[in-house]
């Protein structure tokens, strides 16, 4: 409330002084300029023309109350405008972000009595995105079946390893013991992570 109520104060302030340096609008231009041969800056300062003993016109009261200084008045202590000093600002430090990087981690190759199983993860920082088969074990029958079962269960983006982000999985029905090795192979990639 103070700052607006100092800045309405200051342009009206400056608006009038301007307005009173300027001269009034019946004034031309000519009369505002000085003659040739006078030192710049002399009649800006107040002081009479050359060669002419007319005393300086004095200032008046709203040129010299404008919290803005004007160029070539200079204002006592007293008229300068008091204002506090913003109060400093406080910034609570990030920690430097580290670019996200995405990897690869490769689990080690589990046997069982149907064959090999082997789990790659990709990670995106520290966050599962991604779970794939390198390995899974084939044949004629149920096995090939079991094997399709466990990689639409756990694979991919929406697997349920990436739901779960770990390795305490549901056992798919009907294939345990590739179930099994494929946790043992995804906790193998997780600890190497």
């Amino acid at each position: 409330m103070r700052r607006a109520f100092l800045a309405i104060t200051g342009l009206a302030a400056s608006t009038t002084a301007l307005v009173v340096l300027k001269g009034s609008p019946g004034t031309s231009q000519a009369a505002q300029e000085p003659p040739a041969g006078t030192p710049v800056g002399s009649e800006a300062a107040g002081a009479p023309p050359s060669g002419t003993d007319a005393p300086a016109a004095a200032p008046t009261a709203a040129a010299t109350s404008s919290p803005w200084p004007t160029r070539g008045a200079t204002r006592s202590p007293a008229a300068r405008p008091t204002s506090r000093a913003p109060a400093p600002r406080t910034t609570t430090a990030r920690p430097p972000q580290q670019p996200t990087t995405t990897r690869r981690v490769t689990g080690p190759i589990v046997e069982n009595e149907y064959g090999n199983v082997q789990v790659q993860i990709v990670l995106n920082g520290d966050r599962i995105v991604e779970a794939l088969t390198l390995e899974l074990p084939s044949g004629p029958g149920e096995t090939e079946r079991h094997s399709d079962d466990v990689r639409r269960a756990y694979n991919g983006t929406s697997g349920e390893v990436v739901r779960r982000q770990g390795a305490d999985l549901d056992t798919v029905s009907g294939a345990t013991e590739t179930s099994d090795s494929y946790r043992r192979s995804l906790r193998a990639a997780i600890e190497r992570a």
